[in-house]
């Protein structure tokens, strides 16, 4: 409680202020002709230096919050939908999302595995690799960078690759700005962000409530969200970082339905959960500082330190009813050198992070939502990761081909203790080296060819290490049957920008890329009842195509296109299955089955027209389509859920009045109120696979700014 306390009175004296983006309130005029330069944007996340789009050899893609200023902001569907390769299960809102990424995290029945994510270059996943992103706030959201593919060489349990969504701190004046939204189903989103820049400084401070009724009975949810960012320069070569912030809420959980369920009512609550009342209560915390400088005769070198330190409550009732505090430190540095070698440019880093966290976990009997006692469980975990890596660039020929290799070592130890029977105690290490080595080569300036081929290490998450009585040691702890999942990636692609003289596609981006990945030991989850466990599935195979296309048809008119075909299978898997009470067994065989809760056709288009109606005054429209093909629901593909289309449309408009903003927008999301499954419940023994999305809904937004 010491550190909820503390951690309130240091947001309290930043202030609780919220805004949207400072980049709103630029003209649009102003914005295309920054879009036409954005080859040469800047990113981080995609080699942990600065790099240049093109320069990268791999899949990265770099979303501007001015890309989605007009969108309703509820859910990271909202802002990242329509990205080739990312696939999404939204249960509700923003709290309990499924990403996938080439497969990566579409094992997971709650929370994010597979992919790494970020909220300022600071780890949002957990030293265990498991994330939930309650505390991203689109409204502060400056930019989001993305890789796609293995990232495991440079990141920690990142096979699927890595989402980095960075505040909005690079604002150019002082201003204030206040967001409301309306949405269908008592959706409401308010709040206010403050940028404020002086002589040396800036400060960037968003407050943002959310509450809903939800779709579904038993789905109601409320959150409030700050966030702080202030930056400030002590000299010329350095800059000083504190970031901050705080994120309290509740989610309800309708449950999975049974097909006759769906079929006779898709938007029905699971009995069984509502009369648990199951629900997240979620409480977490973050401080962290970070000090950048460079320093040589000319500055060719770049050093950066990042400490924070993090709290967390988490209070769960399903089956029974779960508390854990959480608390973590961490720490991440990197070096990095420019220099030559016989006359070729070399880029040369190192760095590592460390992640401890540590805290009790307490579980009761579940009567009726209401905690039992006397308390059944109670069990000291800490989990840490430590690793180091390392990376190599070599401009074989100078701004034409360039070679680079990377490296990193990983150990994440996982360390329970019971307290209340002291014999079950437990402790498990994972830990392994992943290499990578990837190649670029630019037919011209602008367009690229690249090939990239590399290992990766994806150690077991907390929850999924929990032991079940028909493993080879129960009732120890930890699951001593399951081991990490090792994969080996390979893609090859091309991407790059075409400029025409013309009147009509003067500007046109592009992505074409290839991948196979082969999974050993690949974690997937089964159940027992209603508890949800974890096993190896031997061997599996991925093959895949991403195609992104983006153009200006003629001034104004943009169209977007994206693509992902998966063809997942498993090449040799066999499995021990169980009944509902976990007393009948059966041993089958799912080699050459596909994987579930993996479309094989993901397709996303959308066209968007934006026009200034007269001075001061710009007009915005855009209709989107989205096709997702049927999903099998386990691994045995008995079931499989259908195809389903969705349209949405979205209409606004920018006024600038002297100092004063008002941009007002609203949309309709699944126009045609179709039916369709959002979620998948994969291998639920009680066959409770399927969670509906969205019917047809709506959203009015007004956000009022003033420039200081």
């Amino acid at each position: 409680m010491k550190h909820v306390i503390l951690m309130i009175a240091i947001f309290s004296s930043c202030g609780v202020f919220s805004s949207l983006n400072a980049q709103e309130n630029t003209q649009p005029a102003e914005f295309d002709s920054v879009k036409s330069y954005e080859i040469d944007e800047m990113v981080v996340t995609g080699t942990r230096t600065l790099k240049r789009i093109i320069d990268i050899p791999y899949s990265v893609e770099r979303i501007s919050n001015y890309e989605f200023r007009y969108e309703r902001k509820n859910s990271i569907t909202d802002v990242l939908g329509g990205t080739p390769g990312l696939f999404f299960q939204n249960r509700y809102g923003n709290h309990d999302v499924r990403i996938s990424i080439r497969g990566f995290g579409s094992r997971s029945n709650s929370g994010i595995r597979g992919v790494r994510i970020l909220l300022d270059d600071i780890p949002e996943s957990e030293p265990d690799g498991q994330t939930r992103i309650e505390a991203i706030d689109f409204h502060s959201i400056g930019r989001i960078e993305i890789v796609k593919g293995n990232a495991s060489s440079l990141y920690t349990n990142a096979p699927g690759g890595v989402i980095n969504f960075i505040n909005d701190i690079d604002f150019t004046e002082s201003h204030i700005i206040q967001f409301n939204e309306v949405a269908s189903f008592g959706t409401r989103n308010n709040g206010m962000k403050l940028a404020l820049k002086g002589d040396g400084y800036k400060f960037l401070s968003t407050y943002t409530y959310h509450t809903a009724e939800g779709y579904r009975p038993h789905s109601n949810d409320n959150w409030n969200i700050v966030n702080s960012v202030y930056e400030t320069h002590p000299n010329d070569v350095s800059k000083l970082t504190l970031l901050l912030y705080y994120v309290d809420g509740l989610i309800k959980l309708p449950g999975s339905l049974m097909q006759h369920q769906y079929e006779k009512d898709p938007f029905m609550g699971n009995p069984r959960d509502i009369g648990r009342d199951a629900k997240r209560v979620t409480k977490k915390g973050r401080i962290g500082i970070r000090y950048n400088t460079t320093f040589g005769k000319t500055n060719n070198n770049e050093l950066e330190l990042t400490g924070y330190g993090t709290i967390k409550y988490f209070e769960r009732t399903a089956a029974t009813y779960r508390f854990m505090n959480r608390n973590g430190i961490g720490g991440t540095g990197r070096w990095i050198h420019k220099t030559s070698f016989f006359d070729l440019p070399v880029e040369f880093s190192i760095g590592a992070d460390v992640f401890h966290q540590y805290g009790p976990i307490e579980e009761y009997q579940n009567y009726g939502g209401k905690k039992g006692e006397p308390i059944d469980v109670l069990t000291d975990e800490s989990i840490d990761n430590v690793g180091a890596y390392f990376l190599a660039t070599v401009s074989v020929l100078p701004d034409k081909v360039d070679l680079m290799i990377t490296g990193r070592q990983d150990k994440v130890i996982f360390d329970q203790v019971d307290r209340n029977l002291e014999v079950r105690n437990a402790k498990r290490v994972f830990e392994e080296f992943t290499p990578k080595i990837a190649l670029n080569y630019k037919i011209t300036p602008v367009i690229g060819l690249f090939t990239s081929f590399g290992y990766a290490f994806d150690s077991p998450a907390g929850n999924e290490m929990e032991n079940y009585p028909l493993s080879t040691n129960f009732p120890k702890l930890l699951n001593p049957d399951l081991h990490p999942q090792y994969s080996q990636n390979m893609e090859i692609g091309t991407k790059g920008t075409l400029m025409l003289d013309a009147e009509y596609f003067t500007q046109s981006r592009f992505e074409v890329v290839l991948f196979n990945t082969k999974i050993q030991d690949e974690i997937v989850p089964f159940s027992i009842g209603s508890d949800v466990f974890y096993r190896n599935a031997a061997k599996t195979n991925r093959t895949g195509l991403e195609l992104g296309f983006s153009t200006t048809i003629i001034t104004g008119l943009n169209y977007k296109f994206a693509y992902t075909f998966s063809n997942f299978s498993y090449t040799t898997y066999a499995a021990r299955t169980y009944n509902a009470a976990g007393d009948s067994i059966t041993d089958k065989i799912f080699s050459g089955k596909i994987v579930p809760s993996v479309p094989e056709h993901n397709v996303s288009t959308n066209l968007t027209y934006q026009q200034q109606i007269i001075e001061n005054v710009t007009g915005f429209v855009k209709t989107n389509f989205n096709f997702v093909s049927g999903m099998f629901v386990n691994d045995e593909n008995s079931s499989r859920s259908g195809d389903y289309r969705t349209i949405g449309a979205t209409i606004g408009t920018d006024i600038v009045i002297g100092r004063m903003n008002f941009l007002v927008s609203g949309g309709i999301n699944n126009i045609l109120n179709i039916s369709h499954i959002a979620f998948i419940n994969i291998n639920s023994d009680r066959k409770e696979y399927f969670e509906a999305g969205e019917p047809r809904n709506y959203y009015v937004s007004l956000n009022i700014g003033y420039t200081l």
